[in-house]
């Protein structure tokens, strides 16, 4: 159907078509995101699908602390409210990997690349982000990799 971000554009339409407000008011969010990557730096350009996946994971990830924060703060409506667009987000990233098959591919990643001891940590990191490819936040991938080097 062409990039992620025209798959946006087209889904937040028939999400302004169906009059859902959820959808529509989160994807235009998005989109803006989007917007202001393509704009950051010295001139405009197109971002590639996994720059804009990129923008989606970090949109998805602040939805996550916010819900959490507001949670926590005792404005359970509004929690919901960034639950529920972060679950808008979520049907645009890869399916995230579970904790088994995290160990899995960190295991992989640093048997490959022969790491091991925390003097390695940095080369470590960047080829299990590299494995991981966006299916596990950051911090999982960092713990995982901490643990499996013993750090």
């Amino acid at each position: 159907m062409g990039t992620l971000k025209d798959r946006l554009t087209a889904d937040m339409r028939t999400a302004l078509k169906a009059r859902d407000e959820l959808t529509t008011s989160t994807l235009r969010m998005a989109l803006a995101a989007v917007g202001n990557a393509e704009v950051a730096g010295k001139a405009k350009r197109e971002l590639s699908d996994d720059e804009v996946l990129a923008v989606l994971t970090r949109e998805a990830k602040k939805r996550r602390e916010a819900a959490t924060a507001f949670a926590e703060a005792g404005r359970g409506e509004q929690a919901a409210k960034e639950t529920a667009e972060g679950e808008v987000l979520e049907r645009y990233l890869p399916k995230q990997l579970s904790e088994e098959e995290l160990a899995e591919v960190v295991a992989g990643a640093l048997a490959a690349g022969g790491f091991a001891g925390k003097g390695q940590l940095g080369p470590a990191m960047k080829a299990a982000q590299a494995a991981v490819a966006g299916r596990a936040e950051g911090g999982r991938v960092a713990a995982e990799v901490r643990r499996q080097l013993a750090v």
